[in-house]
């Protein structure tokens, strides 16, 4: 499926590159790194730090279920109309393997985007290995005005 991105905003992926790490909050907590970002793919990485990891050593599941969601919403502002924004409907992931050690690179892209809705896949790899394949939905919201 090919998907139109003639509302790409280079500026806005220019200005996200960066953005995870200055942003704070949980992708700054996490340390999210915006590596590349085109029209349709945002590629993101992440270390499996020791204060990451259950007691078994491998690097929370959770932590990966953050990233999917960050890297799910984050690829679709570049191409959605200015001053909207987009929320996480749901999505799904599938975890195939520990993670223990290096990095994690997260590549999302955009399989379908609407007026109303997008759909993204996200594969993570650590090692040159798949640890995780997710896919899910964001709904896009108009940037009306409040009233």
């Amino acid at each position: 499926m090919s998907v139109d991105f003639e509302r790409f905003n280079p500026h806005l992926a220019d200005q996200l590159l960066d953005a995870a790490v200055t942003a704070g909050g949980l992708a700054g907590y996490l340390g999210f790194r915006h590596t590349e970002f085109i029209a349709g793919r945002l590629v993101a990485e992440m270390d499996a730090r020791d204060d990451l990891k259950t007691p078994f050593g491998n690097l929370h599941g959770g932590c990966l279920s953050a990233m999917v969601d960050h890297c799910l919403g984050v690829v679709f502002y570049p191409v959605i109309p200015e001053g909207s924004w987009v929320a996480t409907t749901e999505f799904k992931l599938n975890l195939l393997r520990p993670v223990s050690t290096g990095t994690c690179v997260a590549v999302a892209d955009i399989v379908s985007l609407g007026s109303t809705s997008g759909v993204a896949r996200i594969d993570v790899i650590n090692d040159g290995r798949a640890v995780c394949a997710a896919q899910g939905t964001v709904t896009v919201v108009s940037g009306r005005a409040a009233s």
